[in-house]
């Protein structure tokens, strides 16, 4: 028997952000970073709660891969103020250390009930709004804990929050948003439902990520990105992910790579990988892979053809952004990098993304993948 989880409610497109005004508690917490602050972002938030009668605070230390100290800051907070509503507003790290928090208090017995939780995200990549997953970095590794207490109740998905985000972050979170979908697509929990918004999610990525990357301004592109992430992230939290993701946990962890970034780095390899490009080309993922280069209007006269051309849309879409080949060009010393492939194998080959890609792994293919990724070299 199979589960497909449907949550949160969904409220998107221009003015989204006002379902703010209509929700119902006397007590408000704020989760964010100081780039919101900054940026008067979350003020935007804070006075559509005021405007409903709420007594808001506001927990603004969250961290780029927010790490244990994090979420037990952000505990004493939420433990003190006792809020009815928490709202995390920001990216993957920001909604992450919001249900770490709450899911840890929860845990920890201290929360009688859990508060209305919303999401607003702020980049167009995680789809940490509509997932039971987050990612929090302890002791130089990074963990995914995964439990649907931590879906949100409400995720806003509002374009004029991310109309601004830079080019750079616009490309490494539009790739997460591809990874998201083509592992959910392949992964061995995969269903009818989710490859259906696995597929959608692709199609959307490719029509509208270079557009966003290009002209940042163009409300409709941004939006169907945003809707692409969370599109994907609807599958994903359905259907898991794979070793894509297993990697660039490991490569962040220990690199400091941004994870979007990383699995652009690592993707186009497993790809090849998981369809068995180089052997036979029989399997499973790979007539999948052969699929959606046909629904792309790419060359897919066989199998094999379909899945090349898929990684040559993945690799030239990356070169149209202007993102690195490989992880050589990110600043990591070849000596560093070859010396710390045991430190970079052993916590991706135990990642629990691992376990439902579609070819099983072990200790030679991921340090082959990583040997290949870091050279950025071709699958010809």
């Amino acid at each position: 028997m199979n589960e497909f989880q449907i949550k949160p409610t969904l409220h998107f497109g221009n003015g989204a952000l006002d379902k703010l005004g209509t929700l119902t508690g006397q007590r408000a917490l704020i989760v964010t970073d100081q780039a919101m602050v900054k940026f008067g972002m979350a003020d935007m938030v804070r006075q559509r709660l005021l405007a409903n009668q709420m007594v808001v605070s506001l927990f603004a230390d969250v961290t780029s891969d927010p790490d244990i100290s994090v979420i037990v800051n952000g505990m004493k907070q939420m433990d003190a103020d006792a809020p009815d509503v928490v709202v995390a507003l920001g990216g993957g790290s920001v909604i992450d250390a919001a249900k770490g928090v709450i899911y840890t208090l929860w845990e920890s017995g201290k929360l009688a009930k859990k508060p209305c939780f919303v999401a607003i995200p702020t980049t167009s990549g995680t789809g940490s709004e509509v997932t039971a997953f987050s990612v929090i970095k302890s002791k130089g590794e990074k963990w995914v804990v995964v439990d649907e207490f931590m879906l949100p109740d409400h995720a806003i998905l509002d374009p004029e929050l991310v109309k601004s985000v830079p080019a750079g972050i616009t490309a490494d979170t539009g790739m997460d948003v591809l990874c998201h979908a083509l592992e959910a697509y392949v992964s061995t929990m995969a269903s009818d439902f989710t490859d259906a918004l696995a597929e959608k999610a692709v199609q959307l990525v490719f029509a509208h990520l270079l557009e966003c990357y290009q002209n940042g301004s163009n409300l409709e592109a941004r939006e169907k990105m945003h809707n692409a992430s969370c599109i994907a992230g609807m599958a994903f939290t359905n259907a898991s992910l794979g070793i894509t993701h297993s990697l660039a946990h490991a490569l962040g962890g220990v690199f400091g790579i941004p994870h979007g970034r990383a699995n652009a780095l690592m993707m186009s390899h497993v790809v090849a990988f998981n369809a068995n490009l180089h052997g036979d080309c029989q399997t499973l993922a790979a007539e999948k892979y052969a699929h959606l280069a046909k629904q792309l209007g790419l060359p897919s006269r066989s199998t094999r053809e379909g899945v090349m051309s898929l990684i040559v849309a993945i690799d030239v879409l990356k070169e149209q952004m202007n993102m690195p080949a490989g992880i050589r060009d990110c600043e990591v010393a070849e000596q560093a990098f070859f010396a710390s492939l045991p430190d970079l194998v052993g916590p991706a080959l135990k990642d629990g993304c691992t376990p439902t890609n579609p070819r099983e792994v072990n200790t030679h293919h991921l340090e082959t993948l990583y040997r290949q990724a870091f050279a950025g070299i071709a699958h010809t």
